[in-house]
């Protein structure tokens, strides 16, 4: 009896699989695609022919011609992914082709502890891409560089001068300051009742604390914000977008790049660019970096500082600048539509706290009794001991991890990996999003429950930080998210102020939160939050 192989559904809502069924009938794409297919996976068979000589690969659904498995990724890949996982992928572990590039998914903690822990060093490499390659600089940055000496220098000098918790704590006027202005834009909208978009005041919010951490000051004034908003804007999207040397690598080799000559264009504009304006603010901090104390310093000082003692080139510091602007946001500018610039994380955190009302009232009345009632902002110093606020935004990062899949690794040699071989230049992805949703391991796992993160009043369970892998909102190991600090400091404070000062509503005439997602280097919501604030014992007038 002949063996029937059922197909995967095609994912006809991706623009992944829309490119790809756009572009395959073209005759010219087909001519050169054939040949460096066919040179490509006789190379792939070669390289695990050796990795595999005693070891199976990893399970993987059917795939097609040319595109492999790329038409089976969603317009929400961590979402398709989980599905795929489901059927093929044992042990937590699913190979798939994405046009000629093996990636392997893990998507069980127990896939994910050997992908980042067990074989940490042998996966902690990145993909390069001809985007990712111009817009950073080499790369010679900490996010996207891959494994080696280099990294490991960048890294050092973000994690012990940039994004230290003592650095991130020097910052903490600025954010007091950053969120007093928010709170008062929203307390003159609740006077005359007028709804307030949120997504674009937490876009602005968002913006703001980068401009200061980097330049030591807003870009309000001088217009340099709408620049810096848009630079960061123009480079997410290159490099989330879909790019033929993704899924071709050796395309950006064939007669001079040509087949990717408009993706490199585009990206070596935003680059300039990113000159122009990089080169002005480090040419201002040079004429006066002799005297300032580097705790108290910027971004830009702190690397003046220390050029020589890492030997950092005015391009290297150009990427660090660069990558560190999203990073301390910990990925949170994604889409190309500038009322999706928020910070993901708080905007979720509001969005959830309006569909269940009684967490909200529980938050409420922790924050309003552990301060004064005369108290007119909450500072960092009242933070300490509120444990419901922290538990809402663990419960927040697991239902809405900024990077689902997180950042791309990438094998620099063969490896098994949980008793399956791993062939080098392997993209390794990690379905962050799917473990923190799994019901083998979370009750009720789709629903918001921040009780969960609360033993007997205090902060408990599992933690964020990299060492319980069944919540993975930033990674683990060597490429863990160095902002994570930064971006926990800024979202605890904004979302604490919030939820003090103010009683929240829908608009009239909306009766529900559309949390539909879009996808793109992180995750957002699809649609602007819209709310009418009012202030406490104040009755909406609308």
């Amino acid at each position: 009896m002949a063996k029937v192989v059922v197909l995967d559904e095609l994912a006809v809502d991706s623009p992944t699989a829309k490119a790809f069924l756009t572009a395959v009938p073209f005759i010219l794409v087909f001519a050169v695609l054939r040949y460096y297919v066919f040179a490509g996976a006789t190379a792939t068979r070669s390289t695990r022919s050796r990795a595999t000589s005693k070891l199976k690969l990893p399970p993987s659904p059917p795939a097609l011609p040319l595109i492999g498995h790329a038409h089976l990724v969603g317009a929400l890949p961590h979402v398709s992914l989980r599905r795929l996982a489901a059927r093929h992928g044992g042990e937590g572990l699913m190979l798939l082709r994405l046009g000629v590039v093996p990636t392997l998914v893990a998507s069980s903690p127990r896939a994910a502890q050997a992908v980042l822990r067990a074989h940490d060093q042998s996966l902690a490499s990145r993909p390069r891409s001809v985007c990712g390659d111009v817009l950073t600089y080499g790369p010679s940055d900490v996010a996207m560089a891959p494994y080696g000496e280099r990294w490991r220098r960048a890294k050092m000098l973000v994690t012990t001068h940039l994004l230290s918790a003592r650095k991130v704590q020097s910052y903490r006027d600025a954010r007091e300051e950053e969120v007093r202005l928010v709170i008062d834009e929203i307390q003159s909208a609740a006077s005359v009742g007028a709804v307030v978009d949120m997504s674009k005041l937490l876009s602005k919010f968002t913006n703001d604390m980068v401009c200061r951490a980097v330049a030591g000051r807003s870009f309000r004034v001088e217009g340099r914000d709408r620049v810096f908003r848009e630079l960061i804007d123009q480079g997410m999207t290159l490099l989330g977008g879909f790019n033929l040397d993704n899924f071709y690598p050796r395309l950006a080799k064939i007669a001079g790049g040509v087949l990717v000559w408009t993706a490199r264009r585009k990206a070596q504009k935003t680059r300039r660019r990113w000159d122009q304006l990089l080169d002005k603010l480090i040419n201002e901090h040079d004429c006066d970096v002799a005297g300032s104390d580097q705790q108290d310093s910027d971004f830009i000082h702190v690397l003046l500082s220390v050029k020589e003692e890492y030997g950092l080139t005015r391009d290297n510091m150009k990427a660090i600048l660069v990558v560190s602007s999203p990073i301390v946001d910990a990925h949170l500018f994604n889409d190309v539509h500038w009322h999706r610039h928020s910070l993901p994380s708080l905007e979720f955190a509001m969005a959830e706290l309006m569909r269940h009302r009684d967490v909200m009232a529980r938050l409420q009345q922790e924050l309003r009794s552990c301060t004064n009632d005369r108290q007119n902002f909450i500072s960092e110093v009242d933070l300490t001991g509120m444990t419901y606020l922290k538990a809402v935004i663990k419960e927040t990062l697991r239902l809405h991890p900024p990077s689902p899949l997180l950042l791309p690794h990438f094998s620099v040699q063969d490896c098994e990996v949980d008793g399956y071989a791993v062939p080098a230049a392997t993209t390794v992805l990690v379905n962050a999003w799917a473990i923190g949703q799994d019901p083998k391991i979370w009750d009720a796992a789709e629903e918001f429950i921040p009780e969960r993160f609360s033993i007997e009043g205090n902060i408990g369970g599992v933690d964020f930080r990299g060492k319980d892998f069944q919540f993975l909102p930033f990674g683990s190991g060597r490429r863990m998210c160095p902002g994570m600090n930064f971006a926990l400091a800024a979202i605890e404070i904004m979302l604490a102020n919030l939820v003090y000062h103010f009683d929240w509503e829908l608009p009239k005439g909306v009766d529900h939160i559309d949390m539909t997602e879009v996808f793109g280097l992180t995750v957002s919501r699809k649609e602007k939050l819209l709310l009418a604030p009012r202030l406490r014992g104040i009755l909406c007038t609308q």
